[in-house]
């Protein structure tokens, strides 16, 4: 089941799939929920949120996030108000601390966003772009900022 919501011009945006969940110690967490209040943050445009590899707690979200265009405060700032506002409104046991801002986020011709290609990359798998894929080029900068957070450190190049 899709999950989504519709602006107030009237255009609709396919944000997650119902049944994407994370299992972060041992709790299901839907990332879509997770989604849903970064995307209440007022210099957030869009979000894809994804499970990524955890020692001690199996799996842990990993936010990437674009700002709005002339958004007042730094990517830095926003990513702590990010950490604040999940730990306030879905709890601690989200374990969500690592967030970073991208200038998009690969979405398919429908508006639905490649998720497991992130979640991919980020388990230094190969990624093999869709056809589907309307914008290939956030792939590089996507990597960079997975790298930055400490994931994608062997990840081949997608293609």
């Amino acid at each position: 089941m899709d999950a989504g919501f519709r602006d107030e011009f009237g255009y609709v945006y396919v944000t997650a799939r119902d049944d994407d969940v994370i299992n972060v110690s041992g709790h299901r967490l839907a990332t879509s929920a997770i989604e849903d209040v970064v995307m209440s943050h007022p210099d957030v445009i869009d979000t894809a949120v994804v499970g990524v590899p955890e020692p001690t707690r199996g799996e842990v979200p990993l936010c990437l996030f674009v700002m709005r265009q002339g958004a007042q405060k730094k990517e830095s700032e926003i990513s702590r108000e990010l950490v604040n506002m999940v730990r306030e409104l879905i709890g601690a046991i989200a374990a969500f601390r690592l967030s970073g801002a991208v200038r998009g986020l690969p979405r398919t011709r429908s508006g639905k966003t490649a998720r497991k290609s992130i979640a991919d990359l980020a388990r230094n798998k190969f990624v093999k772009i869709p056809g589907t894929i309307e914008d290939p080029s956030v792939y590089r900068e996507i990597k960079m900022v997975l790298q930055k957070l400490g994931y994608a450190r062997t990840a081949p190049d997608p293609e």
